[in-house]
């Protein structure tokens, strides 16, 4: 048997890891229900709307990401969100209409449509698969999209247990 030198195989090939979580927008993220500003929960009366909003503390939303729901099944018009927005727009750093997880659709959406992924062209890529932050499932499909006209093939997981995605055709 021979005692040769163990060779890590995975360090010298020229696989690229792609991790999600490197792009993370930091920041604190809350939701905002408007349900406590209508009567009874349900009814949008437009002076107490606007009252509430002009009287409310909006600093407290410095530097968040800030989504905009209401827990009712209250019919709400566009424009109440808009005007919250309008005064959160000098204090978060994105409002959106929706829960927790739709910002951060929002979020990574925006992060890879101006992702310059050239770097990877015609490279093996795997997609590192398990996020200790809450990046959004949409995410990687998103991801996939970019880089399958790119990249050489695309793997998800890690590099010692990954699973093929795809694989450029031979011209």
């Amino acid at each position: 048997m021979a005692t040769g030198e163990i060779v890590n195989r995975v360090a010298n090939s020229k696989l690229v890891t792609f991790n999600l979580e490197d792009y993370y927008p930091k920041g604190q993220r809350v939701t905002f229900d408007i349900s406590s500003w209508l009567l009874e929960g349900f009814v949008l009366r437009e002076g107490t709307f606007r009252e509430e909003a002009k009287n409310h503390d909006w600093s407290q939303y410095k530097d968040c990401y800030v989504a905009l729901h209401c827990s009712t099944d209250a019919i709400i018009p566009a424009w109440a969100y808009m005007l919250i927005a309008t005064y959160l727009q000098p204090f978060a750093k994105k409002t959106v209409n929706g829960n927790l997880e739709d910002l951060e659709n929002i979020l990574y959406t925006e992060i890879i449509q101006q992702m310059d992924l050239s770097e990877l062209e015609d490279k093996p890529v795997i997609i590192k698969g398990c996020a200790n932050k809450p990046v959004p499932k949409n995410a990687y499909l998103l991801l996939i999209n970019k880089l399958q006209p790119i990249a050489k093939s695309i793997m998800y997981g890690e590099a010692c247990s990954s699973v093929p995605l795809y694989k450029k055709p031979k011209n």
